[in-house]
């Protein structure tokens, strides 16, 4: 019997247990047990689950227990691992958290949890210690793409499956982990173009803060928006790259040292909303005016969502962060002999003017 400071199932409810090679719509999480921040947070999801855009039915490869080398589980009666990459401070990764606990509680998993702080070498003894105490399922959410042999040679060993949730690892699926769950981070930097096109006419000097590099988030979302740039407004120019790390801080330094080196620039695409928000508040202190620079971002949180409808903020492509439900329901569907995709690609929305203030409770 699991120890009583174990999670427990809260909710008899259950995800319709379709397989993942079909669209599936999966609804937020239930309310958590107690009052603390994250558990609000997934509490307050709504209608904004994450809904599978790809694989359709027969489509792309595909990831079975017998193929990988493992045993048919009851998930209900395993241990699930979560490792975390990422200082909670970011309401990415606090909504992430949230939805992964909120998920397992309902179902009534066990659930080992570690967060690495953002310090990779964290991460990976993180996830040797989640194996040590006795994980049988892994969800990761990595820090970074390269550098996770250690655990995948581990995990081979005791054939223990892994999910990566929001950037992949650079290694084999089916093979070295099960499946990657996520979004296509080219397209939403396709679609970030797209709105720094609109809102600069296609003409001007625009920034670009970059992510964090070291992941495949940073590179496709830059891919994405530097090629629709080039596709669709040639006339929009490039004219500063400057990592921002994904954090807020350091998105408002950079912006501060742009705003000196590049005083006419048009437009900031931002690659997360933290540094976006960043951006604002140098914006703000170097006298700015709302719309003065049009700043556009990716990832859906309230405050940027917020900073659409005060007109700071152009447009905001959604990353959907809410991973519990899916995440689960591809180890349950593996692990009882089942077929999941190898690339489940989520459906992400947008933010803009027209919806930013009736969408606001959608966002987290």
């Amino acid at each position: 019997m699991k120890p009583t400071a174990l999670l427990r199932r809260t909710s008899a409810r259950t995800l319709l247990a379709t397989g993942l090679l079909t669209s599936l719509a999966l609804t937020g999480c239930s309310k958590s047990e107690d009052s603390s921040t994250s558990d609000k947070a997934a509490a307050q999801q709504g209608d904004s689950g994450q809904q599978v855009a790809s694989p359709s039915t027969g489509s792309g490869p595909a990831c079975t227990l017998d193929a990988y080398g493992g045993k048919k589980l009851d998930l209900e009666s395993a241990t699930v691992g979560f490792s975390q990459s990422e200082k909670e401070a970011n309401p990415f990764r606090i909504a992430e958290t949230a939805s992964i606990k909120a998920e397992a509680r309902k179902r009534g998993v066990e659930l080992l949890t570690a967060n690495a702080q953002s310090q990779f070498s964290k991460q990976i003894s993180d996830v040797q210690d989640l194996i040590a105490k006795g994980a049988d399922l892994l969800v990761i959410a990595p820090l970074n793409s390269d550098g996770w042999e250690p655990v995948l040679r581990t995990a081979a060993a005791k054939h223990i499956p892994i999910v990566t949730v929001d950037r992949k690892i650079n290694a084999t699926a089916c093979k070295d982990y099960v499946s990657f769950i996520g979004s296509d981070f080219v397209e939403q930097g396709k679609r970030a173009a797209d709105q720094m096109i609109q809102a600069t006419g296609g003409t001007g000097e625009i920034a670009i803060l970059l992510g964090a590099a070291g992941n495949n988030v940073t590179t496709e979302r830059t891919k994405g928006f530097t090629d629709r740039i080039k596709e669709k407004a040639p006339g929009l120019k490039v004219v500063f790259q400057q990592t921002g790390e994904f954090a807020r801080e350091k998105g408002q330094s950079v912006t501060e040292n742009l705003i000196q080196s590049k005083p006419g620039i048009k437009g900031v695409y931002a690659e997360n909303d933290e540094m976006g928000l960043g951006a604002v508040n140098a914006l703000k202190g170097a006298g700015k005016k709302p719309g003065d620079v049009k700043i556009v971002t990716i990832d859906g949180t309230r405050n940027a969502v917020q900073g659409i409808v005060d007109g700071w903020i152009h447009g905001v492509i959604e990353s959907n962060p809410r991973f519990g439900p899916l995440a689960f329901q591809t180890l349950d569907t593996f692990t009882r002999g089942g077929e999941v995709a190898q690339d489940i690609v989520i459906k992400d929305s947008a933010y803009t003017k027209a919806n930013a203030q009736s969408d606001l409770g959608k966002a987290y």
